[in-house]
């Protein structure tokens, strides 16, 4: 009895997030406590030990990355599928919340910001015109939607940023952000244009995961 009650607590803790509507076109929502600080410890410590240079999409070369000036985090990859319990739970989470299903989802991007780290404005949509675009559509269409989960409240600075928008949301240890990349008729939102702020203060951790149009491979 005690282990059910126990259970049935983490999952009211787990689904007790609020949702606020930042943004209707293109949509934007931001969700409150959706991790706990517990699972925010948790993701930090299974990353750290694996955290390299962070780079970008090279758009001129298929399969290509490259470092990039305007990003200077560091982060890794978790497996798309994990068997990590508590990571398993949260990815069952993201696809519920979203309605987007596992097999479409890339595997969690951790990444750490020092001061003066940033990540100036870009777009997470493929660029189809491009051959490093075309490699990337094909292994499961459109990013269509992003969901950003903070790990850690950064005292200042580091705020994501949606310059078109007018937008800044500050890093909140457990609240997460998502936001479509596509309108609702699958069509690329140049309005999207975001970006990482500098931090002025402490550090900054943040859970990427990307959701596509289709499996993702």
């Amino acid at each position: 009895m005690k282990l059910i009650f126990s259970f049935c607590l983490l999952l009211n803790l787990c689904n007790a997030y609020t949702k606020e509507t930042l943004s209707e076109s293109p949509r934007l929502f931001l969700f409150k406590n959706f991790l706990t600080s517990e699972e925010c410890d948790h993701i930090i410590a299974l990353a750290k030990p694996q955290l390299l240079r962070s780079q970008v999409i090279d758009e001129n070369r298929a399969g290509g990355e490259m470092v990039d000036y305007r990003r200077t985090s560091r982060g890794m990859f978790f497996p798309q599928f994990s068997t990590d319990r508590i990571l398993k739970n949260i990815e069952d989470r993201i696809s519920a919340l979203t309605g987007i299903a596992l097999q479409n989802c890339e595997g969690i991007q951790v990444l750490h910001y020092n001061v003066g780290g940033e990540y100036q404005p870009h777009y997470d949509y493929f660029h189809p015109n491009t051959p490093g675009g075309q490699a990337n559509l094909a292994r499961g269409g459109q990013r269509v939607a992003t969901f950003i989960m903070y790990l850690h409240t950064t005292p200042s600075g580091g705020e994501t940023i949606f310059p078109l928008l007018n937008l800044r949301i500050a890093p909140q240890k457990g609240s997460a952000l998502l936001f479509y990349n596509c309108t609702p008729e699958g069509v690329v939102d140049p309005r999207t244009l975001h970006g990482g702020a500098p931090v002025i203060a402490g550090e900054k951790w943040i859970a990427t995961r990307w959701l596509h149009e289709r499996a993702f491979r």
